[in-house]
């Protein structure tokens, strides 16, 4: 595994090394979602090629390895997107306790559609969102991959507001 490597920030380093940690010695391909995770945030949402190569070298693993987890996992954007990241669940849980309804109220607050950002560059819209998982709290979503759960129009406002300053911090 490289030490230093031009693309990659050394606070970026340091997060890969950590997760790397967690694994056996020689099975540091084993932190590549976490890697990813990391580059793309460092990254203001986005990964790019150069960036998952990056990632491969460093990880010491076939680069189209790193693009196929990037190209499967539904958390990295390979376009750049706004910096807060929204993904409303639209299952049949969600969906029969106002999902439809949350996810109009955000297109209209936010004057965009799924897959869209912001102009100001502090929202995205994700594309819709099969299931998160938690069925039991519907209607939810997940806002900087953080779950949000029993959401009411007003829950909602908070939680952009909250957002919103958060960003701007």
């Amino acid at each position: 595994m490289a030490t230093e490597h031009p693309m990659l920030s050394e606070h970026v380093r340091a997060e890969i090394d950590r997760w790397v940690a967690k694994f056996p010695p020689g099975k540091q391909r084993s932190a590549v979602i976490s890697a990813l995770h990391a580059v793309q945030h460092d990254n203001r949402g986005y990964l790019t090629e150069e960036l998952m190569q990056a990632v491969a070298e460093y990880l010491d693993m076939p680069v189209i390895q790193v693009y196929e987890v990037a190209a499967f996992y539904s958390m990295f954007e390979a376009k750049p997107v706004g910096r807060c990241s929204i993904s409303v669940c639209t299952n049949i849980a969600c969906m029969l306790r106002g999902s439809d309804e949350i996810l109009q109220h955000i297109e209209n607050r936010l004057g965009i559609k799924e897959g869209e950002s912001t102009a100001d560059g502090k929202f995205y819209l994700r594309r819709e969102e099969e299931c998160l998982a938690a069925c039991n709290n519907a209607p939810m979503l997940m806002i900087n991959h953080k779950y949000h759960e029993n959401l009411t129009t007003q829950k909602v406002d908070e939680l952009l507001d909250a957002a919103a300053t958060e960003d701007s911090k």
